[in-house]
């Protein structure tokens, strides 16, 4: 591990930017294409009186630029407040204070950023516009949804407002599950699934644990369900009649169907597991409501799929920086978040040299003893030079300088108080080998987890985005609330091992292979063979992962 001690040497193996050209030569061929390739909707462009497609208008920037090559992947410049082309330039800044600001306090991204996911992006943008609460198409679509099963679509062909023929609007609702980092998880695989089948990505918030916590992702419309409206009631879950594998049980087809519901929670049966069969996906393109919920960070099951896997390739040439992407591009902290995340770094992280994150989760299926937990801790940032070691109080007097060579600020984020307490107590009482300052603090003690507590979620949010900002990051495995801090970040973290039939194992902590979320429950069938099959062996860039052998998750081959 010596070679990895120190914090450059960590830098560099994080993952380098991808950065591929086409030559000008083509670019002739990219443009006549381009209407094809990126679609027929059309946005306005800076000239108010032209119309031009939003993918089109991406590549011919592109061409014209200075270099005479067309960008296929890019790293943001770190002063673009709009990150590249990630975000929309249509928002109020005033509306969401973190939209546009929250680059500033991370790193600087490494990961490259597809000009064709911009222009996804964008189109995707005027297609939510077209069809989210609020626009005469939706108010058709529920109409029809609170038709007979066997109302026809003759609404479908209706004229909108500008007098040509609109075509219906397809949906895919969101259903809540499990705690706030499942939630983010379920939620960006859900949005790529939307963005990958024109689908409109609505969140069915009706309990109310969404508000006041995310800002709206989409310029000029909601993703939100306007509570009560909805007409699907009642519990959702793999018994559910209208769910897809009890439908493809019964042998029935799925065309026509007027919603069907996909069980992708992690208790999901065989014939659920059908969802990510090529096969099924072509019959789910004549559903227009497609309701959904899960647990799960399913975006590798996308992958496995044959019809997206051209389109995957050209929005993520780097297929290890999905989440990193959407989740900058989606998850913005409301005022309220943003004013927490902002008094947590102005007091503990802003006049820091180094910032680290540490994040502690203790599952009751991995039982491990505070003291041995606290062991591992210390034991793996030392030996991998993330914290300075400790040395004797006597030791510490003879070698007193005036000034510490560096302040390091740690952010421990963890339901329980122990492990901050005792990691500013090492600091307090002993000095450490390489003089620097080191000051622990935890920014909240919630004691255990409330789902559905919209002050505990706007916390948790808050110590999610805080660990974001850090320059290093210690994580528990299978930890979603990990796995969010990281892909955000940019930052493939140290990762603690599980214990070992309740203690700390040799070997405290690793670097994960990558910044990707674990997939914990992969469908692990085979649908040709319509048989057990293995997800991890499918295809060489999706892997098991690391700290959870049974899930995978998108490495860069």
């Amino acid at each position: 591990m010596a070679a990895r001690s120190q914090l450059g040497s960590r830098s560099k193996l994080a993952m380098r930017p991808t950065t591929v050209l086409l030559t000008t030569a083509s670019a002739a061929a990219v443009l006549l294409l381009a209407a094809v390739l990126f679609g027929s909707r059309w946005t306005p462009s800076s000239d108010a009186e032209t119309w031009v497609s939003a993918g089109v208008r991406v590549v011919m920037n592109a061409v014209s630029s200075d270099q005479g090559t067309v960008p296929l992947a890019t790293v943001p410049d770190p002063s673009d407040r709009l990150l590249g082309g990630l975000l929309s330039p249509d928002f109020d800044d005033r509306s969401c204070l973190s939209r546009y600001r929250a680059g500033r306090y991370r790193r600087t991204s490494t990961h490259a950023l597809s000009p064709h996911l911009v222009s996804a992006l964008r189109r995707y943008e005027s297609l939510h516009r077209l069809c989210a609460p609020g626009a005469p198409a939706y108010a058709r679509a529920i109409e029809r949804l609170r038709a007979s099963p066997n109302a026809t679509a003759a609404g479908d062909n209706a004229d909108d407002p500008s007098g040509g023929a609109a075509a219906p609007c397809d949906y895919l609702v969101w259903t809540p599950d499990a705690g706030l980092g499942n939630r983010i998880l379920s939620i960006t695989a859900g949005f790529l699934y939307a963005v990958l089948t024109d689908r409109v990505l609505l969140l069915n918030g009706s309990r109310g644990d969404l508000d006041d916590l995310f800002c709206e992702p989409f310029p000029g419309s909601t993703w939100i369900l306007p509570q009560g409206e909805f007409p699907v009631r009642g519990k959702l879950g793999i018994d559910t009649f209208q769910s897809l594998g009890n439908t493809l049980a019964r042998g029935e087809p799925l065309a026509g169907k007027p919603w069907v519901y996909a069980h992708l929670v992690h208790n999901y049966l065989t014939q659920d597991r059908r969802f990510f069969c090529d096969d099924v996906q072509g019959e789910l393109r004549r559903v227009r409501w497609l309701v959904f919920k899960a647990d799960n960070y399913f975006v590798p099951g996308l992958f496995l799929i044959p019809r997206y896997e051209r389109e995957l390739a050209r929005l993520f040439p780097r297929r290890d920086a999905v989440f990193h992407h959407l989740g900058r591009y989606l998850f913005h902290p409301s005022n309220t978040v943003w004013g927490m995340v902002t008094r947590y770094h102005g007091s503990y992280f802003a006049r820091a040299d180094e910032r680290v994150g540490i994040q502690v989760r203790m599952f009751k299926w991995a039982p491990i003893s505070i003291d041995d937990f606290y062991g591992q801790i210390v034991k793996c940032t030392h030996r991998e030079n993330i914290l300075p070691a400790t040395v004797a109080a006597a030791s510490r007097a003879a070698g007193n300088t005036s000034t510490a060579a560096k302040h390091k600020a740690v952010a421990v984020v963890s339901l329980h108080g122990e492990y901050s307490d005792r990691l500013r107590d090492l600091y307090h009482e002993h000095g450490n080998a390489a003089g620097e300052a080191v000051s622990v603090f935890q920014p909240t003690h919630l004691g255990a987890q409330h789902f559905g507590d919209t002050q505990q979620n706007q916390k948790a949010f808050a110590e999610m985005l805080l660990l974001s900002f850090s320059d290093v990051v210690v994580t528990t495995g299978v930890s979603t609330f990990g796995y969010v801090s990281q892909g955000l970040a940019g930052l493939r973290p140290w990762v603690l091992t599980p214990p070992d039939h309740g203690k700390a194992p040799d070997t405290p902590c690793r670097l994960a292979p990558t910044i990707e979320p674990c997939f914990h429950r992969p469908p692990h069938y085979n649908c040709r063979a319509k048989a057990r099959g293995d997800s991890g062996r499918t295809v060489q860039y999706i892997r098991h992962c690391q700290d959870f052998p049974d899930g995978v998750q998108l490495l860069e081959s």
